[in-house]
């Protein structure tokens, strides 16, 4: 038996923000998919149902990737390939009453990345990274192993410096030679800096927008640190603000303590200010790292 999300209540449901309604894409999705009193014709419930489809299917992803990663080796290039195991997003599974992705909550922006590198430290080989790394990190990734600059337009940093052994990344000299640019122009050389050079991202600016009407998937906005999360909801107006280190599961908006809590106003105030910083740099034409 799969558990429920502890999150898939009507109380967690009812925490989200006024405006997503039952008309709500997220919620209207849900009632197809995660509902426990719904009984399927096989005599599962709704929720047993869809999720037991869905490793199902994980299953046959994972099969297939194992048989795509024999042929590389039948044809000797195993450890002259670089393979990264990704996915576009995350997914509710009934966590708040919600179906599928969009928003900034955790279990949808949260997304697998699994490297096999032959150049990865031999003693990294099988183990975790906590560190934050996103989708505009992919491509200065793959370019730095084909030997190709990332471009000034690439806000992302190529990943492998987190896990290469640090004196096997050629200096930012040695770098600027043998990276070649594949269109002559200037390169961001900051997308392929090692971590003693420039420290790796502690936070980023999340964006999504508004599909169909603000009633369908309203767009939304966050900061987002390993300890808070920002959110803001640009079609209401409306903000909230999580304490990850003791609400991991983002069931309780402390934002409304802000006005008799000093420690979290200062913290609201600051990553107020922080994500209009952000913001306004992803919406310029400047070169941006993060």
């Amino acid at each position: 038996t799969i558990p429920y999300p502890i999150t898939g209540s009507n109380a967690s449901r009812w925490k989200l923000p006024p405006f997503i309604t039952e008309h709500n894409e997220g919620r209207r999705r849900f009632k197809k998919r995660y509902q426990q009193h719904v009984i399927m014709p096989n005599g599962e419930n709704q929720f047993q149902f869809m999720m037991k489809n869905m490793y199902r299917m994980a299953t046959e992803v994972s099969a297939t990737c194992g048989r795509l990663i024999e042929k590389v080796k039948e044809q000797g290039e195993l450890n002259n390939t670089l393979i990264i195991f990704t996915t576009d997003n995350g997914n509710f599974h009934a966590e708040h009453g919600l179906a599928d992705k969009w928003y900034p909550h955790e279990e949808s922006i949260r997304v697998p990345l699994i490297i096999r590198d032959p150049r990865m430290d031999p003693s990294l080989v099988g183990t975790t990274n906590d560190e934050f790394t996103l989708n505009i990190d992919l491509a200065p990734t793959l370019l730095s192993a084909a030997g190709i600059q990332a471009i000034p337009e690439m806000m992302g940093r190529d990943m492998s410096v987190l896990y290469r052994a640090e004196d096997s990344i050629p200096d930012a000299t040695e770098r600027s030679r043998s990276l070649q640019s594949s269109s002559g122009r200037k390169a961001n050389s900051k997308a392929h800096a090692t971590v003693s050079e420039m420290a790796w991202r502690d936070e980023f600016f999340y964006e999504h927008p508004t599909l169909n009407s603000i009633h369908y998937i309203p767009s939304s906005e966050a900061l987002v640190r390993k300890d808070w999360k920002y959110m803001y909801w640009p079609d209401f107006k409306t903000e909230q603000l999580f304490d990850l280190s003791m609400d991991p599961m983002e069931d309780n908006d402390v934002i409304h303590r802000s006005k008799n809590d000093t420690r979290i106003n200062d913290i609201l105030v600051e990553m107020r200010l922080r994500f209009k910083q952000l913001r306004s740099m992803v919406y310029s034409n400047d070169t941006v790292t993060f």
